[in-house]
């Protein structure tokens, strides 16, 4: 990638975020301590997408930090992607919250949320142009692929995405770091195999487009 598209991209990003910062569509844009764009290559093969941001998320104003993104890192690094390698966003741009009577809570994005946000993560993908997208999380994969799908069911399957993307779901970090006992060998297990997946798909050789075919040009005129 030319250092000149490079800089077209992040400028393009950059004016996005900006964008987000303004908006208020939802309510939740009225509660939120920060936006919560998105960061990472914008020249990225892979794209990680996530719910929404959470509490530590909307404190920094950045995508999967606090134990989660911990764990995120620790995921992609075990399949050779350093995190500054990878562009992270969410579904949502502002932290959806529920007031339960003494402090704001974390909750999934609703539907109408959701959409709201949609243009603005059709656009990072259309910018960064992925070769491949990570959905985490049931709310991330039915952002794509319908309210009927099953992260326990329809987990570590290839769809097609956004720009014609593969695209493959697989579980929140969140959600691993909730499961206690055998559950944790069982769900990393899986995790493992969707990871090994996404590196597979990488390496698979980038389609070279074909030349364009060469006329004879009519030299002497007819």
């Amino acid at each position: 990638m030319s250092l000149a598209e490079r800089t077209r991209r992040e400028h393009l990003l950059a004016s996005g975020a900006a964008t987000v910062e303004r908006c208020r569509r939802c309510a939740i844009g009225g509660t939120r301590s920060h936006s919560v764009y998105g960061e990472g290559d914008p020249c990225a093969a892979l794209m990680v997408v996530g719910e929404g941001p959470g509490e530590t998320e909307d404190q920094l104003g950045r995508p999967f930090v606090g134990r989660a993104g911990e764990l995120l890192e620790r995921m992609l690094a075990a399949i050779g992607l350093p995190r500054d390698e990878v562009y992270i966003c969410n579904t949502v741009k502002c932290r959806p919250t529920l007031f339960d009577g003494v402090r704001l809570r974390n909750r999934a994005p609703d539907p109408d949320e959701m959409a709201n946000c949609r243009q603005y993560l059709d656009e990072q993908i259309e910018i960064v142009r992925p070769r491949v997208l990570l959905a985490l999380g049931a709310p991330a994969a039915k952002s794509f692929l319908g309210p009927g799908f099953s992260i326990t069911k329809q987990r570590g399957q290839w769809y097609v995405g956004p720009l014609e993307t593969p695209l493959i779901a697989s579980f929140h970090p969140a959600y691993i770091l909730r499961q206690t006992g055998g559950e944790v060998s069982a769900v990393k297990r899986l995790v493992w195999d969707d990871l090994k997946a996404v590196r597979a798909r990488l390496d698979e050789p980038v389609p070279v487009p074909a030349p364009a075919p060469v006329t004879q040009p009519d030299l002497f005129g007819g």
